[in-house]
């Protein structure tokens, strides 16, 4: 899962214009994916010049 550090994030808007999936939208000053429409093809982070953007593993439920 990808993820917008809001520290970090300029809300330049490079990464919704390179998201082929348009879950990207500015809030507060900053920028926020939409995981449930991510694609996860990294095209955002590939563009973000801040290094906002990083991949976060989402742990596995244990049953």
């Amino acid at each position: 899962m990808f993820v917008i550090d809001k520290e970090l994030c300029t809300a330049c808007g490079d990464c919704k214009d390179a998201c082929p999936c348009d879950c990207i939208e500015e809030k507060d000053g900053y920028c926020v994916i939409n995981p449930e429409d991510c694609a996860e093809c990294g095209a955002c982070e590939d563009v973000c010049e801040q290094g906002a953007i990083s991949e976060q593993e989402v742990p596995s439920k244990q049953i």
